[in-house]
């Protein structure tokens, strides 16, 4: 009846890199005590009466490795920029030149380097939750087209793909989650 079943691991696996890149969206805007444009990522600026993502008010550069500069291009807009720079989190206090808003990057204290970790940790363990509920709805799949009629050795299979995928997947997450940590802690 369903001997032809084909489990679309193309979709899993496309899902599954959805679920990664995710992760390293979260750590790029993890700070690491070296500049980074992509830390000011989340920072969302009420321009022209809508939240806007900073890097469409402004140029974001790394002139150093220690310092973002922000060449905002609208002299209206470079208070707003501040503030939300202010209430984002960063822990970054920004310094006014004209349009151009420096950002020091302070070094981060050990106790700080280890809540960073701890806080990456948090971002892999999601990113692995993300991966296995993919590998469920896989397996699911393949559980209905048992009751569907598939053979055994077949189910067996299926069950090996996903779970080989799934496997790949969470060792890619573990490596990042590696380097990340290597990165925060490195001096």
């Amino acid at each position: 009846m369903s001997e032809d079943f084909m489990l679309d691991t193309d979709a899993l696996q496309r899902r599954m890199d959805g679920a990664m890149q995710n992760l390293r969206t979260e750590f790029a805007s993890l700070r690491t005590g070296r500049a980074s444009g992509s830390m000011l990522e989340p920072i969302m600026v009420d321009a022209y009466g809508s939240p806007t993502p900073i890097n469409q008010v402004g140029t974001i550069n790394v002139p150093e490795p220690r310092m973002v500069t922000i060449n905002v291009w609208d002299k209206s807009l470079v208070n707003k920029v501040e503030k939300a720079i202010r209430e984002s989190g960063l822990g970054i206090n920004p310094q006014l030149n004209g349009t151009i808003i420096m950002l020091p990057i302070p070094e981060l204290n050990e106790e700080r380097r280890r809540e960073l970790t701890k806080v990456a940790g948090q971002y892999a363990e999601s990113a692995r939750v993300a991966i296995r509920n993919v590998r469920r709805d896989g397996m699911d799949q393949v559980k209905k087209a048992k009751a569907d009629g598939i053979s055994e050795d077949d189910q067996k299979f299926w069950e090996n793909e996903v779970q080989e995928l799934t496997n790949k997947m969470i060792a890619a997450v573990d490596a990042a989650l590696e380097a990340k940590q290597a990165e925060i802690m490195q001096v």
